[in-house]
């Protein structure tokens, strides 16, 4: 990890690795709406708005694994003092709270036909809200200190705190009555769906994931150049020396 410490080093790398995520991003999103929008089958229950699920269930999943990923550049950035883990949680912050609003706008238009309401105080909905607000903090309080060693590391211990809110998401359908329905994508058993729905669910997930990883890259280079904006190296750059 270390090896990319060096903010040349990465930026080179990340230039290389952005247009091959842009690309993936799009062609994923073409297959994963086509087959989900056109090919699954309607679900005996829930008619044609199970078609929500393919938005809501993969943004609800990128909106826990974007929090785990920021949590995760935290710990590095206190015990390590890697340079660049908390410009890495800075860049995944806005892409985890876009998501995290995704699956809670598409769970409430899903929820009004199946149970009639747009909103309920579920367990799975409340700590999802929480998630959202974790971030809006986040982002909130980085932006609140103007200096940035303080707000990197504010912003660290907040995002090491709130990180326990995510096995409760997950859990959350198991440990309480609640009206969420249980997971139907799981590793330790078959998939309760047909198999175009599951590879609709999966091929938009991978967009999702391949589109996480292009614009926090993209985020993470536009961060680097402004605190690094004194540097030569920076100045020597085609985009900034014009």
């Amino acid at each position: 990890m270390h090896r990319f410490a060096n903010p040349a080093r990465f930026l080179r790398l990340a230039d290389a690795i952005l247009p091959w995520c842009a690309g993936a991003t799009l062609i994923l999103l073409v297959a994963g709406l086509y087959l989900g929008l056109f090919v699954a089958p309607a679900d005996y229950q829930q008619g044609e708005s199970v078609r929500i699920m393919y938005v809501h269930v993969p943004a609800a999943w990128m909106a826990m694994f974007v929090y785990g990923c920021l949590a995760l550049a935290s710990a590095v950035a206190l015990i390590w003092r890697h340079p660049l883990a908390d410009l890495a949680a800075q860049a995944a912050s806005p892409i985890g709270a876009c998501f995290t609003f995704i699956a809670l706008v598409t769970g409430s238009l899903w929820g009004k036909p199946m149970w009639g309401t747009w909103w309920v105080w579920d367990a799975r909905l409340t700590s999802e809200l929480i998630l959202l607000f974790l971030y809006l903090g986040f982002i909130a309080l980085q932006a609140a200190i103007d200096d940035p060693r303080r707000a990197d590391k504010a912003g660290a211990i907040l995002a090491l705190v709130g990180v326990v809110n995510v096995p409760i998401i997950y859990f959350s359908v198991y440990w309480w009555n609640t009206l969420h329905q249980g997971s139907s994508v799981s590793m330790t058993r078959a998939p309760s769906m047909a198999q175009t729905m599951l590879w609709g669910m999966l091929l938009m997930a991978l967009c999702f994931w391949m589109y996480s990883i292009a614009m926090a890259l993209k985020r993470l280079r536009a961060i680097i150049l402004e605190r690094e904006a004194h540097a030569e190296w920076v100045r020597q750059l085609p985009e900034v020396s014009k």
